[in-house]
Parts: C-alpha cells; structure tokens; sequence
C-alpha cells in the first residue's frame, strides 16, 4: 500500500535495458477495445518508467483501418515498412468481423517474425491468423468464442482452450479485451517484474489491485464477508466504524473478523484501516489543494499532529514533505 499514487512517478529507477517495441497489426474491423486495452497498458507502463516501451501501428496497405466500432484509425505504417529487427512483440488485432482470410504478405511476415524470435500476439480472433502462419503447433492459445472452431480445424496441433488469454512461451493470444489487458500485463512483467505491474494495476485496475496491494507477497483471494468488511473500511474513512460497528454491519463477531484479517491479509483490522486511511491522505496530499489540517480531517484523524505522526512512521517523511502534483 505504500507504493500507490504513482509510487513511482518521479524517482529515481534502476537501469533498465533499451525499451522494447510492439508493433500492432491492424485488420479490417479489428476489436478497438481489445486493442486500446492493450495500448493504454503499454502507455501507463511509460508513465511509470519512462520509456519503457515503444509502439507502432500498421495496416496491410499502410491505407485507414476501420475498427469494429466503426471509428477510422490511421496507422504508422504499411507492413511492407515493417522492420522486424527493431522489434520484440507483434501483436495481430482481429475482431469479430475480421474476415478470416489468408493473406500471403502477413503470413511470411510472421513466419519470418517468429524466426527472429520475435514474440507474437493475436487479439480477438488474431490467434487464427498465427495458426495458419503455421506458428500455433504445440502451443495453448485463446481465441474469441466464434472462431474458436475455425482455428481449431487451421492449426490442428494447437491447443485451443476457453481462457480469456493464454500466455504459452513466446504465443500470446487474447479472447477479448480484458485479456488484452492482462495479457499485457503479463508481457511487460516478463520484461521489467512484478512491481511495474502492480503500478500499471493500481491505476488501471484499482478497484481489484486496492485489495492485493494490502500486502504484495499474500497472493490470495479475499472470501465475501471480509471483502465486505473491506468495502465498510474504504466508504467510511473520514468517519471511520469500530470494529464492534464493523462487525453488527457484516452480522460477524469481533473474533471472526480478526480472525479473517489474520488468515488473509496476514494484519490486524485496526493496522489494515490506518493504512487505508494514510494511503487517502497521500493521494489527497499529492493531487489536491487541500491543507494538512483538511486531509487529516478527511482520513478520520483528529488532529493534523496525529496524522503526520502517523504519515511519518507510514512513509518515511512527514505530510509536509510530500510532493504536491
């Protein structure tokens, strides 16, 4: 939890290697959430760690795509500029009304792609197009529902599974844009580790990474009544409950909400909401106006001295050292 509001904006950063590049395939009526889910992953990563990642955008004759929603994208390039040695990923963006039809310049493209060693991606139904590259056997793949058949019958010796994304090796193939995003989660991961995707998560996937980010190294689940309990804590910072509220509300005992936070979160109910509430302030404190004295009022605390009191044993440095953005 400390490391939310952009934990990472602004510091200084280990070196990393020359940021990778991903070069995205547009094809007639691609899905355009499954690819802007897929882009604004990448983007935020940037945002998080500066350059990280490059991308570019083409179309089969370098012409304007039409996407599945019926907005026009212009893109960088044709594929006929493409350059595979100044790239790491290449990701197919299909669409439920992507006609799947072989097309002889993009399958030597990928062939050649996954001789240089490239990774390969597929969104949508983007995975067929890999499978009759002939690039799917002995891999497990996602594709969308309706054309899961059609691959199938394309790539016989693939592994066409129900998943929403599947990361096999170096085959990454989404069924939707949800898995477009974790699939680039995944990705970027695998290039820069898991702290850069749990940034990436807490702004783009807070309202599941607020839960997680409790404690980084417990990779568990929360069960239903202390979800609830969580909920409780997060809509009740500025006037925070007892547990003894707490507990009359979710119909538990003070025990077996204890207990819950033990076995789960490996903290205590007391510890879990002061962390709640300073990692508020800190939001408050780097994206408002506000005063000391107001942020503290706003987070429950009942004088401003309590609060930097307990900012400082929290984060290292008192509220009036932290960066105003």
């Amino acid at each position: 939890m400390k490391g939310k509001n952009l934990r990472y904006l602004g510091e200084q950063h280990t070196p990393h290697p020359p940021g990778a590049r991903a070069g995205f395939i547009l094809l007639t009526h691609f899905s355009l959430p499954a690819f802007t889910q897929a882009l604004d992953t990448l983007v935020t990563a940037n945002l998080l760690e500066p350059q990280a990642f490059s991308t570019c955008t083409f179309s089969l004759d370098g012409e304007e795509v039409t996407s599945d929603l019926g907005l026009v994208i212009r893109p960088d390039a044709d594929l006929a500029t493409l350059s595979l040695a100044s790239f790491d990923l290449l990701v197919v963006c299909g669409g439920l009304r992507t006609p799947l039809r072989p097309n002889s310049e993009l399958t030597r493209l990928l062939q050649d792609a996954a001789r240089h060693g490239l990774d390969l991606a597929g969104l949508w139904n983007g995975a067929w197009f890999l499978g009759q590259a002939g690039l799917l056997a002995g891999y497990r793949c996602a594709i969308h529902p309706e054309h899961r058949a059609a691959l199938a019958e394309t790539a016989k010796a693939s592994q066409v599974t129900s998943e929403s994304y599947m990361i096999d090796r170096d085959r990454l193939t989404a069924a939707s844009p949800s898995g477009a995003f974790y699939l680039a989660l995944e990705w970027i991961g695998k290039l820069h580790g898991r702290a850069l995707v749990e940034g990436i998560e807490d702004i783009l996937a807070f309202e599941e990474s607020r839960y997680r980010r409790v404690n980084p190294t417990l990779n568990v689940k929360m069960t239903a009544p202390l979800r609830e309990v969580v909920n409780l804590m997060d809509a009740n910072l500025e006037e925070p409950l007892d547990l003894d509220q707490l507990a009359q509300y979710v119909g538990r005992s003070r025990r077996q909400i204890e207990r819950l936070f033990k076995e789960q979160l490996g903290t205590t109910p007391q510890r879990h909401y002061l962390e709640l509430r300073i990692t508020e302030g800190r939001r408050l404190l780097q994206h408002s106006d506000l005063s000391i004295l107001d942020v503290a009022i706003a987070c429950g605390f009942v004088s401003a001295s309590h609060f930097s009191k307990r900012y400082t044993a929290y984060f290292g440095h008192p509220p009036s050292k932290e960066t105003r953005r």
